[in-house]
């Protein structure tokens, strides 16, 4: 469990959603979880690559980068080419 009391609210949050779930049909069930799972994805994906940016226009190189990010050195290279330059400036 995270340190962070944010991370913890809303890994709760996420946890007694997921649990609500549990008593509706399997059809029902399965669309929420999965419509949550994509928007979490979203906007996480969102956030990590904007962090991304910002350490490497912070002067920060892919190895730190993916070291905080919990990525490989070429995975933030990869997503940087997504985003923008490899700098981290935007294209």
């Amino acid at each position: 469990m995270s340190d962070d009391a944010r991370i913890r609210f809303l890994t709760a949050d996420v946890a007694l959603f997921c649990a609500e779930t549990g008593r509706l049909e399997p059809e029902q069930r399965l669309r929420l979880v999965t419509q949550l799972r994509s928007f979490l994805d979203e906007v996480t994906g969102r956030a990590l690559k904007g962090g991304m940016r910002a350490a490497r226009r912070h002067g920060w190189g892919l190895r730190r980068i993916g070291a905080a990010a919990g990525l490989s050195h070429e995975k933030v290279r990869y997503r940087l080419a997504w985003t923008g330059t490899e700098d981290g400036t935007a294209r």
